[in-house]
């Protein structure tokens, strides 16, 4: 039992030092935002990382904290960034046949070209020498 009574009080330790830094750091943030005029202009990184933390915190308590954007903004960044992420873009294959390299084309048209016979039947060119 005193085991449970120390883990307590360690907990509630830990969690009023959490408390106290967020109240800081939301008196800071109003301190900052006062001073800033205008729009923030964000990269996308900081919109990723903004986005993604949005999502965690959820709408509520954004409505509270969010001082970069509004929640409205917020959580559409997220959609679009997991919309990104798994549209599939990266496993789409172009469509027919590859195309040859130059080097390999300029020498099916030469031996074509130097032997008229047909004696090279598996060599199909689909243009008129």
């Amino acid at each position: 039992m005193i085991w449970a009574g120390m883990l307590a009080y360690i907990t509630g330790t830990v969690d009023q030092e959490l408390l106290l830094t967020n109240e800081y750091q939301a008196a800071e943030n109003l301190i900052l935002r006062a001073q800033i005029k205008g729009r923030l202009l964000l990269s996308d990184a900081e919109k990723a990382t903004s986005a993604e933390i949005a999502q965690r915190l959820g709408r509520k308590a954004l409505e509270e904290l969010a001082a970069v954007a509004k929640p409205e903004t917020l959580l559409p960044w997220y959609r679009k960034l997991i919309a990104n992420k798994f549209d599939g873009s990266k496993f789409r294959q172009r469509v027919g046949r590859p195309r040859m390299d130059e080097e390999a084309e300029r020498l099916a048209v030469q031996m074509a070209k130097e032997n008229p016979s047909g004696a090279t039947v598996a060599l199909w060119v689909p243009w008129q020498i």
